[in-house]
């Protein structure tokens, strides 16, 4: 019997599961849970109240939030009346928010009060001097003349207007309608708006569920915000279109977190390898009982006897751009031994090609390059640039991933255009250093930059999250290594607060790099 065909857009995703997952649970956090009926019925109240205070289909609405059930059904509302949802990150500075406030040409924004200490309404005024003064009075202002509206998440609109119209703006919804608008940045880059589109992140989300093994009935958790790419889509869109089960936290703390992961009995966990590391080296994981732990689950969290041997597993590889993985395998299935190290094969729906970085022409199998695709799962755009200034003429996105695909379609990452450097001649890939650091015992993190040296030659530096000894971390990595690529310059610590990084969730290259150029244990 053929597979019923996927929904195509939010409207069509809700109205399925409404049908078919109704009394199941859809999100769960530490104090409440909501099921895919209550989901619906609640995001087409948020909804009807949206579009009578002047939200519609051209709208792009901003949301800046913690993680919670009310994000969530925020999120469906905006999406499910055509509007399209722009996730603001919770640790944007004032100019950064702004800064992305401008770029997505925001027509209204939805904020929470205050998180962790910062009071975003504050921090918009700071930024725009007499923005909430001149919205308050039906006013524009010239640093964000396309916002009409800011309202606290709590504070919404009450009037609404009727759920059959709501009903039918989801009905106008097509596949081709502009979804959501995910900020990225590159770890020297601005951010940039990727927009996404109904058809192209669902499909996108779908091509990775069978190798992530999220399915229904499945219990997923994964410590990322949802403005980020790995929290909305591997997170929230994944859950929806497997009708799975998702566990969020608005600020993950390892005792909480274990409480609820075993409360809800978690099949799932997955997020960056860090992440994983950090919870399982708490002195109360050993006593959780985290046995219902699939073993397509982050390494880290599985008993010592499951898991895999380094590299045995695909590397999911994806980006916003793509909305999430393009590339991978089953997470619980060895590869075979040849491919131990990549990253699988490119999914269903996307097109990958290496090419050389200098000429632009594509290259034969095995032999490195940058990474570029095309395909139905690919961004519609990016924000504020030309068509022709984000793609090929021939349609493909240059990444400024650097890569290649074997004769068996495997795909490996070498680094970044902009992060290779050369070491007396020889091509130094951080991402092959950082990778050998972190397959030792002991590391919880690793992160690598060239530096300059004393004749203004780049050096290998390292910074290290690790109680190892330099000479021991220096001896394994000769042992894995060849010597030009072993770090002649070392950050060690045991904080990982010391590590760099940008609001987008990547490590802060650049500062990483002034960190390095004063080499000390901190």
């Amino acid at each position: 019997m053929p597979e019923p065909p996927l929904p195509a857009t939010i409207p069509a995703l809700l109205a399925r599961n409404r049908s078919e997952l109704g009394g199941e649970r859809a999100v769960v956090t530490e104090q409440a849970s909501v099921t895919h009926a209550e989901l619906d019925r609640a995001s087409r109240a948020v909804a009807a109240r949206l579009v009578a205070a002047g939200v519609e289909r051209s709208s792009r609405v901003g949301l800046l939030a913690p993680n919670g059930i009310d994000w969530v059904e925020i999120a469906l509302a905006v999406t499910r009346v055509g509007a399209t949802l722009v996730p603001l990150s919770t640790l944007l500075r004032p100019p950064e928010l702004l800064a992305q406030v401008q770029a997505a040409s925001l027509t209204h924004l939805i904020s929470a009060a205050a998180f962790r200490g910062r009071r975003y309404l504050d921090d918009i005024e700071e930024a725009a001097p007499g923005l909430m003064a001149a919205l308050r009075s039906g006013h524009r202002h010239a640093a964000a003349p396309n916002l009409r509206a800011v309202w606290l998440s709590d504070e919404l609109p009450t009037a609404s207007v009727e759920a059959e119209l709501v009903d039918a703006l989801g009905d106008r919804v097509g596949p081709a309608d502009d979804m959501v608008i995910l900020f990225t940045s590159g770890s020297r880059g601005l951010p940039k708006g990727t927009i996404h589109t109904h058809g192209s992140a669902l499909r996108a989300t779908a091509s990775g569920l069978g190798a992530r093994r999220v399915e229904r009935g499945s219990v997923l958790y994964i410590p990322m915000p949802l403005f980020w790419t790995g929290g909305f889509s591997g997170g929230l869109v994944s859950a929806l279109l497997a009708g799975a089960t998702l566990l969020t936290e608005a600020e993950p703390e390892p005792t909480r977190t274990l409480a609820l992961l075993e409360r809800e009995r978690v099949t799932l966990f997955r997020g960056w390898p860090d992440q994983a590391a950090r919870l399982a080296a708490h002195p109360g994981f050993a006593a959780a009982d985290l046995s219902t732990l699939s073993d397509a689950s982050l390494p880290a969290v599985l008993p010592l006897e499951r898991r895999p041997a380094p590299g045995a597993r695909a590397n999911l590889f994806g980006m916003t751009e793509s909305f999430g993985p393009y590339a991978g395998a089953a997470l619980d299935v060895d590869l075979p031994p040849a491919a131990h190290g990549s990253c699988g094969r490119p999914f269903d729906g996307v097109e990958v090609r290496i090419v050389d970085p200098d000429s632009g022409a594509e290259v034969v199998a095995g032999e490195p390059g940058e990474i570029q695709l095309r395909g139905s799962h690919i961004m519609r755009g990016i924000c504020g640039r030309p068509r022709s200034a984000v793609f090929t003429p021939d349609g493909w996105y240059p990444t400024g991933d650097l890569g290649r695909l074997d004769s068996d379609r495997y795909l490996w990452f070498s680094g970044r255009v902009d992060d290779m450097f050369k070491v007396k001649g020889a091509t130094v890939y951080p991402s092959e250093v950082e990778a050998a650091l972190r397959s030792m015992p002991g590391v919880r993190q690793a992160h690598v930059a060239d530096v300059p040296g004393s004749e203004g030659r780049p050096e290998v530096g390292a910074l290290v999250v690790s109680e190892l000894a330099l000479v021991d971390l220096e001896a394994a990595l000769r042992e894995r290594l060849s010597a030009f690529k072993v770090p002649t310059v070392w950050v060690l610590t045991d904080d990982p607060a010391t590590v760099p990084m940008l609001a987008t969730g990547k490590v802060d290259k650049r500062a990483l790099q002034r960190l390095l150029r004063s080499p000390r244990n901190l």
